[in-house]
């Protein structure tokens, strides 16, 4: 039994029931009291990173091993249990995706066949619940032809919102020029791209006792940031719009740091194979970059994504429902109390409202009516 595998089973059997119990509703419980700017009132949150296990996708992941995903147990999802969650936190829609990992751990017509089922699951979701949803396509990936094709399929026929991929696949970041073929298909067709964490192979990560949605998952989506950056993708691809998971990583805080990669000593270090950008050319592409809330609601984390990437640039995110067991526990109906420790009404009603509907134009009108 590998460690991840052992790690999970462990995992699962100790955070399970909690995890049930947690999965729609916080309990009520006695929170610290915080000075915090209001939020709006009402159903108006549109949500950006919110993840779905259809039926058979989720029955798959366990006959394949993965009891947890991150380290969290794999939860149970259903459409009522997410309607319930939306309504008890002033949740308008959700733009629904699958999490790591994708449809990679099957191949071949296994993977095809679990993507296109996913994807039709979705669709038929908000054509039964408009205004409630709206989803990112999942893709066979790293089949680049079949993950062009699904993407094809899921955004001129389905007429899904945008794609999901993750950081890395086989250990192969975004950026890499494998998948260069996709992303020009993607960028024709002015694809809005979440990119969520993927979770490195054991070999390849610290032995650490800690779940890799902690850290790990973090540190991943700054790997496939730096990635596509360095290698111009952001560059030669404008027309794609990219979703960096959880307040972007750490590519915030570390965005002069890796642009100074660029400048006169480093640049004689960096790799001959790669275009070596100027410091202007990293900061303007961490700019174009968008990031979400999901888990990263707190003033540290929105004053560094603000000031990299601008307000405008933020999009709400509840990361349901691999999160419920890190709601806030006080009976109240804000998801994320801690941005009201920086952003005023008005402005929490761009990030969580106005913000996400800008780049979901399907989403934007089924919502509006």
């Amino acid at each position: 039994m590998s460690r991840r595998r052992a790690l999970g089973t462990a995992v699962a059997g100790t955070l399970g029931v909690a995890a049930a119990a947690a999965a729609v509703l916080p309990a009520a419980q006695a929170a610290p009291v915080r000075d915090q700017r209001p939020a709006p009132s009402g159903t108006y949150r549109i949500d950006l990173h919110a993840h779905f296990l259809p039926p058979d996708y989720r029955a798959a992941l366990i006959e394949h091993g993965h009891l947890t995903i991150g380290g969290y147990p794999t939860p149970e999802w259903s459409p009522d249990q997410a309607l319930a969650f939306m309504d008890y936190y002033g949740i308008q829609a959700q733009a629904l995706s699958v999490s790591d990992p994708g449809v990679s751990f099957l191949s071949g017509k296994e993977a095809n066949d679990m993507a296109r089922y996913c994807n039709t699951y979705a669709a038929g979701l908000f054509r039964s619940n408009p205004t409630r949803f709206g989803a990112f396509a999942v893709l066979p990936m790293p089949d680049i032809p079949a993950s062009i094709a699904e993407a094809i399929y899921a955004l001129d026929e389905l007429y899904l919102d945008g794609v999901i991929l993750l950081s890395a696949y086989n250990g192969v970041y975004l950026g890499d020029p494998r998948f260069e073929p996709l992303m020009a298909a993607l960028n024709q067709r002015n694809a809005y791209v979440f990119v969520h964490p993927a979770a490195i192979p054991d070999g390849a990560k610290p032995t650490l006792p800690l779940p890799d949605f902690l850290e790990e998952f973090t540190f991943d989506t700054t790997r496939a940031a730096t990635m596509m950056m360095v290698t111009g993708v952001t560059q030669r691809y404008p027309n794609i719009r990219f979703q960096l998971a959880h307040a972007g990583g750490t590519v915030p805080f570390l965005s002069h740091r890796i642009s100074v990669a660029s400048q006169t000593v480093l640049g004689q270090l960096w790799p001959q194979d790669l275009p070596k950008p100027s410091v202007l050319d990293i900061q303007r592409q961490i700019s174009t970059f968008y990031v979400d809330t999901a888990l990263s609601g707190s003033a540290a984390a929105m004053a560094s994504a603000t000031a990299v990437m601008g307000r405008e640039h933020i999009v709400f995110g509840s990361d349901w429902p691999f999160s419920a067991l890190t709601l806030p526990q006080s009976g109240s109906h804000d998801p994320a109390p801690g941005l009201g420790d920086i952003f005023d009404a008005d402005q929490r009603m761009e990030v969580e409202h106005h913000n996400p509907l800008r780049q979901l134009p399907r989403l934007a009108r089924a919502v509006s009516g």
